[in-house]
């Protein structure tokens, strides 16, 4: 069991800011702006290469949820929503996760 599935089972703590039947949504704890938020979905795929086309209705769900937490996190006009594919893009929990970072001027990435 990674650390999503048991903040999920309320196992282990977390600040949640966002919870529905589908998703929830934590603040980083080792935040890269001042707003820094990860959305997660309840079920479990281990990245965005995974989840099945049957399932794909998660992204556009989890885009709707990025929308409602920027609006309340008052940076609607202008953060990321990036998720990471795999330990050479830099992922560690292999749990599907999205960062909403924002609350700064981000830098280029190209």
């Amino acid at each position: 069991m990674n650390i999503f599935e048991e903040i999920i089972a309320n196992r282990k703590p977390a600040d949640k800011v966002y919870e529905d039947d589908k998703v929830i949504a934590i603040k980083d704890i080792y935040p890269h702006a001042p707003v820094h938020l990860l959305i997660i979905p309840k079920k479990q795929y281990k990245s965005l290469q995974e989840v099945p086309s049957e399932d794909l209705s998660i992204i556009s769900h989890i885009a709707k949820v990025a929308q409602i937490l920027a609006k309340e996190f008052q940076v609607e006009d202008g953060y990321r929503l990036i998720t990471n594919i795999g330990p050479d893009a830099g992922q560690a929990i292999f749990h599907l996760h999205f960062h909403l970072v924002g609350g700064k001027k981000l830098g280029s990435i190209a």
